[in-house]
């Protein structure tokens, strides 16, 4: 199952995505996460160790590497070839985490220029390609915020695509976008997730104003102060309280999506 995670900077991808993989992994499943963020903090949510973290090179910044599998010899600048071979770079760069679990951080790629071929972006759009259709992991990406994976392809092949919108009206408009961007590649299983819900009025506002979309709210999680008591204390949410509302919220998310594995996969 390819699971990625969508939506504005600050809603809380990171801690979706990075919970939701090490309740994969403690499930038994093998899973391999993604830091596809330019912010590059899924190693936090997911609990790497200090060593472990200090040693990770994001994938966008092996300059020399981008440049061997891209660059086309003698064909002048600004050449490259857009389908890179990338099928041994997850395993050589892949790190360690808690409860089995493995981490790939690429990092965003930080270019203004929606569907550019730079090459960083050529290596990175074929990596993701690559995970999403050849491995046979869990694979759960935390994309960076905004539409610009979307615009430059990089979405092609996932299974799901969570979206997730926090009570605002600036982050339910980009996440319109973002559905409908996921539906023109042919995304089939988008669910909307609203995150940080200070009580059920704001759930019912949202609700109302998604009433058009065809994508109803999937999922719901409460603002849970915990989650920020975990950020400052250096800790993953999962380890710092696992009983934080919004810890048993994406528990209860988990469930809906090993269950919709079942239905896909699993027949």
């Amino acid at each position: 199952m390819k699971i990625a995670v969508s939506g504005k900077g600050g809603v809380g991808k990171t801690l979706i995505a990075g919970t939701l993989a090490r309740l994969f992994a403690k499930d038994g499943f093998k899973v391999l996460a993604i830091d596809n963020d330019s912010a590059m903090n899924l190693s936090y949510t997911l609990g790497l160790d200090e060593n472990t973290k200090d040693k990770i090179v994001p994938i966008k910044e092996m300059k020399s590497m981008i440049e061997e599998r891209t660059v086309v010899k003698g064909a002048g600048a600004g050449v490259y070839n857009i389908n890179p071979e990338v099928s041994d770079i997850p395993d050589r760069f892949k790190v360690s985490g808690p409860d089995g679990l493995q981490l790939l951080v690429l990092g965003g790629i930080e270019e203004p220029a929606t569907g550019c071929l730079c090459p960083e972006n050529a290596l990175i759009r074929t990596l993701l390609y690559n995970l999403f259709v050849k491995r046979d992991e869990v694979i759960i990406v935390d994309f960076e915020a905004g539409i610009e994976h979307l615009g430059r392809g990089t979405a092609k092949g996932i299974d799901v695509m969570l979206v997730i919108t926090e009570p605002s009206q600036k982050s339910l408009d980009l996440c319109k976008k973002i559905i409908d961007l996921s539906k023109k590649l042919g995304v089939i299983n988008i669910y909307l997730i609203a995150n940080k819900l200070f009580d059920e009025s704001q759930k019912e506002i949202i609700n109302n104003r998604i009433k058009e979309w065809e994508i109803p709210l999937y999922h719901s999680i409460p603002f849970d102060p915990e989650i920020g008591k975990a950020d400052l204390n250096g800790d993953s949410p999962i380890d710092f309280n696992q009983t934080s509302k919004a810890v048993q919220a994406i528990k209860s998310l988990y469930l809906k999506l090993k269950h919709l594995k079942a239905q896909l996969f699993d027949l």
